[in-house]
């Protein structure tokens, strides 16, 4: 076991290559999650399993993944960082671990460990399997392979019929293959005294907030010009920034500067009263901004990153604003425009626009924020159809 003043570097490149091995979960369940967004879309399945009483051991790849999880669940399952997908690694480890069944988010695909799961008996079961636009062309020209590997999965659980077509085409026997929906629809509200958060973001809880999330490299710099023009109508409005990657948040801190607009950073709980722009330099506090956004901007689509999770926002009852680029949300967008609970804009100048005249109609805005609750409400039985599966497996 690792030393608790162990340095995050170490604890990660140790356990990358199992000098650090991580506790038995006899007959427990393994789950594996590559980063923030897939950790944040098992949270209600891994508390729902804990529930149950079965032991929970979870993976991941990134650093943002691995605090993420401790935030969330650290206290009811082990976390450690994958090991390198080397047979002997693999082996090793799920001799350690003992599981009983591994679920696997979107795709996760590592063949050492499907094939070391197969050699131990561990069932293995595709969760919330996603097949993206830019990879589908990828492992399909490679299907003569990934049919071999595949083959090891019991079951898998995609997010929509365009998925489970793809994993068929894949060489995926459709017989193992089971459409239950996007399990990023049963995110849970987040544990937050809203007026609290309030009062901490706008003293004065009367300003209105616009606030943009998991914002990229260059999105920052055209959002502040946009900003200009929303200031000029709306003189009180806090804009609210949320950079995507931590190692940002000092750049991100002087471009706003640079540009002569007052700026705080979150991790000084400074007063917002005379700033323009709060600057949040922090990880896991995204979702409770929701809450009290009167404006909610999806970072990622201005820029051909594909977007970011919108249900995060939704399940605040928040409707959406995205840029074009939405190729990872595709469906759950389609799903959201078709209930009125998100916008799309084609560029800049209809996004510039479009939050005008949001701020200057509350009643719309309103509308948008209901449908998205609406929506939600619709979509509560994802998770109780993912348990269903993995409960007839244990």
């Amino acid at each position: 076991m690792l030393s608790s003043h162990a340095s995050p570097s170490w604890r990660k490149w140790s356990q990358h290559f199992l000098l650090n091995q991580p506790q038995a979960q006899k007959d427990g369940v393994w789950v594996h999650a590559c980063s923030l967004g897939e950790v944040a879309s098992i949270v209600p399945l891994i508390q729902h399993l804990h529930a149950q009483g079965h032991p929970i051991h979870l993976t991941v790849i990134t650093r943002t993944g691995f605090e993420h999880a401790l935030k969330q669940v650290g206290d009811i399952a082990t976390i450690s960082y994958l090991p390198w997908d080397l047979p002997t690694l693999m082996r090793r480890f799920v001799q350690c671990l003992k599981p009983k069944l591994l679920l696997l988010t979107e795709t996760e695909f590592w063949p050492g460990m499907l094939k070391a799961c197969a050699n131990q008996g561990v069932k293995v079961v595709g969760i919330n399997t996603r097949i993206s636009d830019r990879s589908f062309p990828k492992y399909y020209a490679t299907r003569f392979f990934w049919r071999r590997w595949l083959a090891y999965v019991d079951m898998f659980l995609p997010q929509s019929d365009v998925d489970a077509e793809r994993l068929i085409a894949m060489g995926v026997d459709a017989s193992n293959v089971q459409v239950v929906g996007n399990l990023k629809y049963a995110v849970t509200v987040p544990k937050v005294n809203v007026q609290n958060l309030r009062q901490r973001v706008d003293a004065s809880e009367t300003r209105p907030i616009v606030l943009v999330a998991s914002t990229h490299d260059d999105e920052e710099q055209r959002i502040l010009k946009m900003w200009q023009v929303w200031h000029r109508q709306q003189p009180d409005m806090l804009l609210v920034i949320v950079p995507r990657h931590p190692e940002r948040f000092d750049v991100v801190e002087s471009m706003i500067a640079n540009q002569g607009v007052s700026v705080v950073r979150w991790s000084q709980e400074a007063n917002t009263q005379g700033a323009d722009v709060l600057l949040v330099d922090a990880i896991g506090v995204l979702q409770s901004l929701y809450t009290i956004a009167d404006i909610a901007i999806i970072g990622g689509s201005l820029v051909p990153v594909g977007g970011h999770n919108p249900l995060e926002a939704a399940v605040c009852g928040r409707g959406v604003i995205t840029g074009p680029y939405i190729q990872n949300f595709r469906e759950i967008m389609r799903n959201m425009q078709k209930n009125n609970a998100a916008m799309v804009v084609n560029d800049d100048e209809e996004l510039e626009s479009l939050v005008n005249t949001l701020l200057r109609e509350p009643e719309q805005l309103r509308r948008l924020h209901a449908h998205a609750a609406l929506l939600m409400q619709k979509n509560t039985q994802v998770l109780e159809r993912v348990c269903h599966v993995v409960e007839s497996l244990l």
